[in-house]
């Protein structure tokens, strides 16, 4: 009989909290509005998060900064796994997440952020099943980095020499992962609500 792979998709997002939250919509939106844009996003993320759980046995994660568990799970209920972001940089952060991951026996991980309105359960489900016969997935996001990872171990060289916060953090993983010889696969490119340009026709 054949165990199935235990999978785990961790949601990257911040506390809310007004100052210190999409800090380059406040300009646009203000402090307090920023932190409410943060908000709504991170929870129709994890609305999406519930409806792949409907469709494919996947445990999910909250890894955040600011705040506390008690304030996360006041936010977003006691039904999911908290877990603080680590220190260091992006690419730390997303290395020793995955790290973990595996440590705890998860065969499949996907790593996604709160940035990202198009991506639904049905993409996250599709990075899942391309984990499958691929070493890595990818979600390219139009600013040139990604909204999704996925990795069915750890590749710790894919988080090392990236440039993080510009615009060539997708190129130089692809070419990472080339030089190291891994099957990619790509889900649609998306667009990432980072800068008040982003939010241009789009209503929320």
């Amino acid at each position: 009989m054949t165990v199935p792979v235990r999978e785990c998709l961790i949601v990257f997002t911040r506390y809310p909290e007004p100052g210190t939250t999409k800090t380059r919509l406040i300009p646009l939106l203000g402090a307090e509005g920023a932190a409410q844009f943060q908000r709504q996003m991170a929870e129709d993320t994890l609305a999406q998060a519930k409806k792949l759980q409907e469709l494919r046995s996947v445990t999910v994660e909250v890894h955040f900064t600011g705040g506390d568990r008690k304030l996360m799970q006041d936010w977003l209920g006691t039904d999911l796994i908290y877990q603080h972001q680590n220190e260091g940089d992006l690419g730390k952060r997303m290395a020793s997440a995955f790290e973990a991951c595996f440590a705890a026996g998860r065969g499949r991980a996907v790593i996604i952020g709160v940035d990202c309105p198009d991506l639904n359960a049905q993409l996250i489900l599709k990075a899942f099943e391309a984990l499958e016969q691929h070493d890595l997935v990818l979600g390219p996001a139009e600013d040139g980095g990604y909204y999704l990872i996925g990795l069915n171990r750890l590749i710790g060289e894919l988080f090392v020499g990236v440039s993080w916060g510009t615009s060539v953090v997708r190129q130089q993983t692809v070419e990472i992962a080339k030089k190291l010889d891994l099957a990619i696969a790509f889900l649609p490119l998306l667009n990432d609500i980072d800068n008040p340009q982003d939010l241009t026709g789009r209503s929320f």
